[in-house]
Order: structure tokens, then sequence, then C-alpha cells
């Protein structure tokens, strides 16, 4: 019985013994990933041996008490939070993490942090695909690279391991993701900047700004929370042709306020406004008349540009380029950089305009050519060009004379005349006209001859009467030839007094017609008549040698007079030409140069 008693007695207290250690057990599993306070028992062999009140001690690699590079302070006897990962591990001791524990608190912290909307501070560690890894003092988040800047960022090399505001965009402990974003700690900024600078802004205030954006137009530059546009023409006094030339992305520059527009917050910059304007004194300094030198800065069509000193440019004009070239591109007379020797032909301080000549630096070949040759000499040259309206004939090596189409030939003024010339022919001319001025020498070859129909008008006044004969037969009259073989023109309203019979068709080729000579054109060689003038000069001429009121005659004898009287003319003047035959020919109008007269 005894026995019995003393084995039921040992079966309790291994009962109880087994509660015990199922509740100690009970408790150490609640250890198991929390964060505990441990004490340092032991330094040894790079670890240290930190007991946390369970039944065997962890061991924690020093290095996680220290940063890179540093020794770590910690010594025996030292309180630390630790993380618990097992009770027991593959040796039996307890597995414990110091960087596990620095991290659970600072995501508690981080957690706080988020729920109230604060800024954390973190150092931009490293790059990863479509962002940054961001150290938040032992916590590891996300930043995406669109939330590092305002603007893009091309190199963050110095945003790297310096500590840097960011706010906490996500969370998610289970997987241990955290997003962060700078923009918005700089956006928050830069929204407060804003509106102190918009309160505080005004027209003529200088400021420092960043470029950060370059157009063809200009560029825009952030004055802190707020952009301005400083314009082209607003960057320097001198030329600029692409605001890229002189400012670069990310630049710092001093700029001042030129326009503040309160209502719509568009602020207009200028950099040149900064500087002392050197138009100021340009109508002294820059006399008409005087010489200077200068750099080509820029080249068009119309002309080019000459820099005479940091913020004045001139214009040459094309036509003040070259004495002799003509119609030809500028850049073929000049290049860009080119040192150039310029004449000041006008100044205009309002408008910033000075325009210069370079063909008055050197001497003019047409006044030099006026000065050794005199109208009425006879020139040999090589025809360079031909056109429709002439052809350009080699003086000197520089200037051409021109010899009008209507000066080449006393037969033909017509294109047909050209036919017999090309370039490159040697020709004869004489010197028809000198003007220097207009840079221009007139030629003509046919005046190297007689005018075959000089004295042709000899024997026509103005107002005599003329016998004809019908040439050609149009719509608007009828063209005659006169016996001198110049043509003729007799107009519809004048082939007759009535109106019934102003009509061509009533006329035949060949046939002979008195017409009166009313203008004489020397230049065409052609003759205007009229057949009515000469009815209305006979009708006159009737009434004053018949029409006498002490003769008593009436009207119809004096026409009657008159008409027997002309007929007997006609019949005498078929009786002296006899049998010949009239010829009929058709002779077209010739025309020829010289200058319009009237005898």
């Amino acid at each position: 019985m005894a026995h019995i008693a003393a084995n039921l007695k040992d079966n309790e207290d291994s009962a109880e013994f087994a509660a015990l250690l199922k509740e100690s057990l009970r408790g150490q599993d609640k250890f198991e990933g929390c964060v505990v306070n441990g004490t340092v028992v032991g330094v040894e062999d790079g670890v240290a041996v930190i007991d946390v009140g369970l039944k065997s001690e962890g061991r924690v690699s020093l290095r996680e008490f220290s940063r890179p590079g540093e020794d770590p302070e910690i010594k025996v006897g030292d309180t630390v939070e630790v993380f618990v990962e097992r009770i027991e591990g593959r040796e039996g001791q307890t597995s414990l993490s110091r960087e596990k524990a620095r991290r659970e608190e600072v995501w508690i912290e981080l957690e706080k942090s988020c729920e109230k909307g604060e800024r954390v501070t973190g150092v931009i560690a490293g790059r990863v695909k479509g962002g940054f890894i961001v150290d938040l003092g032992g916590a590891v988040a996300f930043l995406p690279g669109s939330q590092v800047d305002i603007r893009p960022v091309r190199d963050v090399t110095p945003l790297m391991d310096t500590p840097q505001p960011f706010h906490i965009l996500k969370m998610d402990r289970g997987r241990g993701n955290i997003v962060v974003s700078r923009r918005a700690v700089l956006e928050e900024s830069r929204e407060s900047a804003r509106s102190d600078l918009l309160e505080s802004l005004s027209e003529g205030q200088i400021l420092e700004g960043v470029v950060k954006n370059i157009t063809d137009y200009g560029a825009f530059v952030d004055l802190g929370g707020v952009d301005g546009l400083l314009h082209v023409t607003d960057i320097s006094w001198k030329r600029v042709n692409h605001p890229s030339e002189v400012l670069q992305l990310g630049q710092t520059v001093k700029v001042q306020v030129i326009r503040f527009n309160e209502e719509t917050q568009r602020i207009s910059l200028g950099m040149k406004q900064l500087e002392a304007d050197p138009w100021q004194d340009v109508g002294e300094k820059y006399a008409i008349g005087a010489k200077f030198k200068g750099r080509v800065s820029n080249i068009t069509d119309y002309g080019a540009f000459v820099e005479l000193e940091e913020g004045i440019e001139g214009l040459v004009h094309v036509s003040e380029m070259s004495w002799t070239k003509k119609n030809i591109h500028p850049g073929k007379i000049v290049s860009t950089s080119q040192e150039v020797e310029v004449v000041v032909l006008d100044v205009d301080p309002e408008k910033r305009r000075i325009s210069l000549g370079l063909k008055q630096c050197q001497e003019n070949p047409w006044i030099k050519y006026a000065q050794n040759a005199k109208v009425g000499d006879i020139i040999e040259g090589e025809i360079r060009n031909t056109t429709e309206f002439g052809l350009f004939v080699g003086l000197t090596e520089e200037i051409d004379g021109m010899v009008h189409l209507s000066d080449i030939s006393w037969e033909d003024g017509s294109a047909e005349a050209l036919k017999n010339f090309k370039k490159g022919d040697s020709v004869k001319a004489k010197i028809l006209e000198l003007d220097p001025e207009r840079e221009r020498v007139a030629l003509g070859i046919k005046q190297l001859t007689e005018d075959p129909y000089d004295g042709a008008t000899s024997g026509l006044a103005k107002g005599s009467v003329v016998t004809c004969t019908v040439a050609e037969i149009n719509d608007k009259g009828i063209e005659v030839t006169l016996g001198n073989g110049m043509s003729g023109t007799i107009k519809k309203s004048d082939l007759s007094r009535e109106r019934s019979e102003q009509r061509p068709d009533r006329f035949a080729v060949g046939e002979k017609v008195d017409a009166k000579v009313i203008s004489i054109d020397g230049k065409s060689r052609k003759v205007s008549l009229s057949i009515k003038a000469r009815e209305i000069d006979e009708d006159k001429q009737a009434m004053k040698d018949y029409g006498s009121t002490e003769s008593g005659a009436s009207l119809g004898d004096i026409l009657g007079a008159a008409l027997q009287e002309k007929d007997g003319e006609s019949k005498k003047a078929e009786k002296e030409e006899g049998e010949a035959k009239p010829k009929k020919t058709r002779t077209k109008a010739k025309t020829f140069a010289g200058d319009s007269e009237e005898s």
C-alpha cells in the first residue's frame, strides 16, 4: 500500500510539473516574432551573447550593432532591444536579430507618421528598376522615378547618400512594402513658396531662378514655386538665335521681372535688363559715313548682320554688298564669323537699327569706268548673258553694259534679232548712255551703221495729204504703205466722215487711197493717217473757194463744183500713170529704235 501511495504521489508531481512546463512554454511562445529587451552577458568571437529571460541565450553578430565602416559600441551589461525569431534553433539556442528589432521599431514609428501625414527622413541608397531604394532608418522603402522631383531629373547622384524628407504614399506591413515620394514634399514647399512669392512680386524686382525648360522662343525659369518666361529677345542685348546658345537646363540665373499680370499670374522676365543698354549713345558713336570693323553674326536672304560690338548689330542689305554682284545670295559674298569693314549708312536709335554698307569700302567700278569712257565710244566685248530683252556685254572684269532689244537691228526690233547672238560671242557696240549712279551703261549695235530709214520721213509732214496703198485689212481699220516704204495705219473711225462708211471691208488690198497725216512715230516707223480728216478739210476748202456770199452760189453748186474738180484731178492722175497696173502688197509694220517725234 505504501508503495502504491508513493507511486500516486510521484504521478501527481509529474502532472503538476507537466502543467507548469506547459504553462511556461505557452508564455515563451508569445516571445516569438516580438521585440524584447535583453542583457548583454558576453562579447566574444564577433558576436554578442544576450539573455532575454528564456532557457537559453541568443547570439547576435556585432555587425548588427554598428553602421558600415564603424566599430560596434556595445559591452557586457548593456540592455538592448532584439527581435526573437525562434525560441530554439537547430543548435538549441534562441535565435535573435538586432536588425529586425530595429526594423520593427522603425515600422511602428513609420505607421504613426503615415497615419498623421507627417514627413519622414530617409536616404536614397541605390537604384532599382523603375525607381530607387530609400533607407528610412532601418526600413527599406521604394521611391518611384516619377516621385523623385517635380520635373524629370537626369542625374540623381547629388541626391544620393543625403538625408531627404519624404511622404509615405503606401504601407503594407504584411508584405513589407513601403512606397514614398519626394515630389509630394517639394510640391508642398513649392506651393507655400509660390504664395509668398506672388504676394511680394513686383515689376523691376530682381530674383534668382533655375532654368526649367528651353523652347525656340525662350526659356521658362522656376522662381521657387512659380514659373516665368524669359523671352529669347530679353536674354541678351546681342543677337541670340536660340536660347540654348546661352542657357542650359538646371542653370541658375539672375533675372528681372519685366511684367507681372496679377489676374493671369503670367510673369515676363529679362536678363539683359540687368546690363547697361549699349544703344543709349549709339547715334554719337556711329556717325554716318564712318568706317568700322565688325564680325558677321548672321546671314539671311536679304542681307547679313554685322556685330560692331557686344549687343550692337547693323544690317548690310544685299543691295549694299557688292557693286557688281546682283541677285546673288549674301552667303556667297560673306561667311559667318568673317571680319569685315563696313560704312555706316543710316542710324535709327529709336528702332535700334543701323544700316551698313560693304561695297562702299571698295572702289566703285562704275565711276572708274565712266571716268575713262564717254558716250559715242565704240567698245568690243564678250556676250556674258542673253535675256528676252537684250544682251549683256562685258566692259571690264567686273561690269557689263546692256544692249537693249530695240538697239540691236534697224530692220527687226523683235526677239528674232537675238537669234544671231549667243553667249561667248565677241561683239562691237557703241556707248549710248553712261549712268554710274544707276550702275548702268547702255550700248547699241545698230548705231554702228547708218539708219536705212533715215530721211524716210523727210517728205512727210503732219497735216499733209499723201497717196498710199492698202496693205492689210482688219477689224480695227486698215494698214497702208506709203510711197517711201513706211507703214501707216488708218483707224476704223478715220475711214470716213460718214459712220455708215466706216467699214474696213469696203476697201481692197492694193487699192490706193488719199489720207491726211495725223502723226509720225519715228520709233515704231509708223504713220497715223485719216481719210475722215482729209474729207473734212476738203469740205472746208470748198466752202472757202466756192461758198462766198457775193457769188450767190448754193450749197449744191459748191459741192458739185468741188466734185467735178476732184474728178478731173483723179482722171489726170490716171492718165499720167498710163497703163501701169497697181502693185498689191501686204507690208507689215517694222519697228526700230528711235525717239518719238512729230513734224
